[in-house]
């Protein structure tokens, strides 16, 4: 994996700025418990590093990184006015919902994108409880990675039994010594490699130092990436989190394989943390996923006085949600094969072509990353699918490529079903699914949402550099 030997110095030398920030700073600053909501797409000034940094200028949603965290119930009807005053357009997608197609907020394949100036009411139904996340889908590259992301929580009807239920979005930022975000977006490096890694990582909008917790305490964590390009490979010290949902859909609790917590760009996961340490012990998280540069995410600081003597002991298993069951032996079947990138084929042929892409050919046209042959830039494309709405699918996945991809369908969850030809062991329902460098990853749905659906990387770069399609359901 790239990642260039300024990140780590860097990030060093902001975390100093950071010292003191503690639980407080890693609380959503705004909860909006309610179904009729507003969003306000603007530029701010806030204190992403602390400290005597200085403020970084980002966009953001109501003036805060990340935007107000949305919490509603299962079945509610939620509509939610985005007034944008940005320079440029934008528009809001609501990842992992399954939601109407007009309201998936995919500029010019779903709506018009909202002008500088404008607004525009998204309005559905939530039909599911889980972890979901709001971000911009034009020039979603930029937009996010200056910042415009937010937490959207469906409670269950009935929830777990937890002392807390906490939300972290992880996000990244690449950022000068003067904590300003750095302009070099849509950079070839970025994107033929491993996209925008950045070098500073913030939990919920602050620079961690400590998360305050009790001896006693079951907390549900429920983990966001909002970073344009990073995975995280979290790894509790002295703890045993459970998973209880992939991208907000619940599954058999288990602990994380090889005690890591994975999350590729835009992935979910809920955890359930029982602390289990002493009054006054310190934990490190730490995120160790790309090797050699391990680092320390935040401190898990014990308070003096326990909460209890242990743990609660009651179920954490989560109830269903509503998705159909795909009929996989009756199901239609697709090939999907990725190519492009540095290290992996990169030079590739467009149809009706003799010869390969060269590099100049690239950085002019934008093309680096291809979906079955073809790199598409812009959201308006010929499906490369088209399915009867009602039949049940398997796409099988095969990234021919040397970097890591988290594949997204908008409109719908899939099953996990096998990957390099071995069935999943807990067949998880995801929305995004991290698949690593030459895996082939097997993934069935009922295709049971109308319309034209995105289907793309989650890594921002390469999915605005080709590596991105429509899938069609009529």
């Amino acid at each position: 994996m790239f990642e260039n030997r300024a990140t780590k110095l860097t990030r060093r030398s902001l975390l100093r700025g950071a010292a003191g920030l503690t639980m407080a700073g890693l609380l959503p600053h705004n909860v909006f418990a309610a179904t009729d909501l507003k969003l306000i797409a603007r530029a701010a000034k806030l204190p992403l590093v602390g400290g005597h940094t200085p403020e970084t200028a980002v966009w953001a949603y109501n003036s805060a990184v990340p935007g107000p965290e949305l919490r509603v119930r299962q079945g509610d009807r939620v509509r939610i006015a985005v007034e944008n005053q940005l320079a440029e357009e934008t528009t809001v997608h609501f990842h992992g919902i399954r939601l109407p197609n007009a309201m998936d907020g995919v500029p010019h394949l779903t709506q018009h994108p909202i002008a500088p100036g404008g607004a525009f009411l998204y309005d559905f139904v939530v039909p599911d409880a889980g972890t979901y996340w709001y971000h911009p889908h034009q020039r979603s590259f930029e937009q996010m990675g200056r910042g415009l992301s937010g937490a959207f929580i469906v409670e269950e009807r009935t929830p777990l039994v937890v002392d807390r239920d906490i939300v972290w979005v992880l996000s990244d930022w690449r950022l000068l010594p003067d904590a300003q975000i750095s302009g070099d977006f849509r950079s070839l490096r970025d994107m033929s490699h491993n996209g925008r890694i950045g070098n500073t990582v913030t939990i919920n909008g602050k620079v961690p130092e400590t998360f305050a917790v009790r001896s006693g305490e079951r907390i549900r964590l429920r983990l966001i990436n909002a970073a344009n390009a990073r995975i995280f490979g979290l790894n509790f010290s002295g703890h045993q989190p459970m998973v209880i949902a992939y991208d907000g859909q619940p599954v058999a609790p288990h602990a994380p394989a090889d005690g890591s917590v994975v999350l590729g760009p835009a992935m979910r996961i809920d955890l359930i943390v029982d602390m289990t340490g002493k009054p006054g012990q310190t934990f490190q998280i730490v995120d160790s996923f790309y090797r050699n540069l391990a680092y320390r995410l935040v401190d898990l600081a014990y308070a003096s006085e326990p909460l209890r003597d242990r743990p609660l002991d009651g179920a954490i298993v989560l109830p269903a949600n509503t998705m159909p069951e795909p009929d996989i032996a009756n199901a239609e079947r697709h090939e999907v094969t990725f190519n492009g990138g540095m290290m992996g084929q990169m030079m590739m042929r467009d149809p009706g072509r003799m010869g390969g892409m060269n590099m100049m050919e690239m950085m002019r046209s934008g093309k680096i990353w291809f979906v079955n042959g073809k790199a598409v830039v812009g959201h308006v494309m010929e499906p490369m699918l088209a399915l009867k709405r009602g039949r049940s699918c398997v796409l099988a996945m095969n990234n021919e490529t040397a970097w890591h991809h988290p594949m997204h369908l908008h409109g719908h969850s899939f099953r996990v079903i096998s990957r390099n030809g071995a069935p999943t062991q807990h067949r998880e329902w995801q929305d995004t699914v991290l698949m690593a460098p030459r895996e082939r990853v097997e993934i069935a749905f009922v295709a049971d949402n109308p319309g034209d659906w995105m289907f793309h990387c989650h890594i921002l770069e390469h999915q605005e550099s080709g590596m991105m399609g429509v899938i069609r359901i009529a």
